[in-house]
């Protein structure tokens, strides 16, 4: 299963494969019509009560990949978005502005291995 990273605000690329945003939120200064979806998956999100307190602090990344996991474990959506990317390629969309410390990175890993 190939999927990239790549922050909504970059350049749309046609190596991107369908584009999914995995945010709960929607990103600042996006318009709708401008992001180019194929797929809004907030559900497969962190939670608004981990978000705020994950808050991007680098130190709490252990401890967000557990309980973002834990969050994770059971809910029914990710099955449908493994089932919805199949083997496309695929990239994953979301806002923060770093790729190391952001949830996509634990998404992923958890998908691959389901």
């Amino acid at each position: 299963m190939p999927i990239q990273l790549k922050r909504i605000y970059d350049e749309l690329s046609a190596s991107d494969g369908k584009r999914i945003l995995v945010d709960r939120l929607w990103p600042r200064g996006i318009k709708k019509e401008d992001a180019k979806l194929d797929l809004w998956a907030k559900e497969v999100a962190p939670s608004n009560e981990l978000r705020k307190w994950y808050a991007h602090d680098e130190e709490k990344w252990d401890e967000f990949q557990v309980r973002y996991r834990a969050e994770l474990d059971g809910n029914a959506k990710l099955a449908e978005l493994k089932q919805y990317i199949g083997n496309e390629k695929v990239t994953f969309l979301y806002a923060a502005k770093t790729t190391e410390y952001c949830h996509p990175q634990v998404l992923i890993a958890v998908l691959e291995a389901l």
